[in-house]
């Protein structure tokens, strides 16, 4: 116990994307240009939202709550991804790689439960137009937003108090560029079976149930839209169809990662980088070359300037 003690981990090393210095050093722009461009992406859809009075409806609303998570959670890992491409040695404190769970689950929870609150303002929209501005106020918006904050923080917490009393002081290499929680229960000096069983049933009933909820939801959507006027379910089904894009894309990686028996460390670093890097940026990208009304303020802003 004592040597144990003596032993204990104070930092961890990433392993990185791959073996290879020369692809490492290839890979640096395109991961610095892939950070600036979900920066400024989600920052003007943000941004964009706020200053054009149009664009002050539910559905607005909560897109610029999810370009800002999307931001957040794009800014956990791909700063210190991108600059560890320079380095030989790739470490992160025991604290830093504490956070960057903590961030990562909470972010990443938030905006599960937002896309479940997008598909519900899309439900109100299209099946009970005429109730919209009751149902979907400014109030319920906001309370919207804070619950999916609040789902969050709770889901990262309960992952956190299972993890942080967890001894280390063996091997400290993780075979990733981030720290992930299957990863570093790996190192744990104790057998953590039952543990990896209670957190990847939260984490994938957290997935499953609001991927449920929203296939339940945009089928009933589809189904609505296809009895209306072949006008008005254009728009409709254009406006979901970009809504169940971002849905697959986000929550077809967490899915995998989660609930797959089989772990297979190039799929999952893969589908890491989907899930870190390249979601949040398509997020903006998919709404605004799909959405008038964006397309629409941009016009205006880039006239006016």
């Amino acid at each position: 116990m004592e040597e144990a003690n003596q032993t204990v981990v104070s930092e961890f090393i990433f392993q990185g994307l791959c073996a290879s210095k020369e692809l490492q050093i290839l890979l640096l722009l395109p991961f610095s240009t892939l950070y600036v461009m979900t920066v400024v992406g989600n920052l003007f859809v943000v941004i964009l939202i706020i200053i054009d009075h149009h664009l002050h409806s539910p559905m607005y609303f909560l897109l610029a709550n999810l370009s800002f998570v999307d931001f957040c959670l794009s800014s956990v890992n791909t700063p210190k991804l991108t600059i560890d491409l320079l380095k030989e040695n790739k470490t992160i404190s025991f604290g830093g790689c504490m956070s960057q769970i903590l961030c990562v689950h909470f972010f990443g929870g938030s905006e599960s439960v937002l896309l479940v609150t997008m598909a519900y303002d899309r439900y109100v929209a299209i099946c009970r137009p005429l109730h919209y501005s009751s149902i979907m106020d400014r109030q319920k918006c906001i309370w919207l937003v804070v619950i999916s904050w609040i789902v969050g923080f709770v889901h990262a917490i309960s992952q956190m108090l299972l993890i942080l009393d967890l001894p280390f002081c063996g091997p400290r290499v993780i075979d990733s560029f981030f720290c992930d929680i299957p990863l570093v229960m790996k190192l744990a000096c104790m057998n953590t079976d039952t543990l990896e069983i209670l957190i990847n049933a939260d984490s994938g009933m957290l997935a499953t149930s609001c991927f449920t909820l929203l296939l339940i939801s945009y089928t009933y959507i589809l189904l609505t839209v296809q009895h209306r006027s072949k006008d008005g379910s254009s728009k409709a089904l254009s406006t979901c169809t970009s809504h169940i894009i971002v849905v697959l894309l986000f929550f077809g990686p967490i899915i995998f990662i989660y609930l797959w028996p089989v772990n297979i460390t190039w799929v999952d670093k893969f589908l890491a980088v989907f899930y870190t890097v390249i979601t949040p940026l398509l997020n903006p990208a998919i709404y605004t070359l799909r959405n008038k009304d964006i397309k629409n303020a941009i016009k205006k802003l880039t006239n006016h300037m």
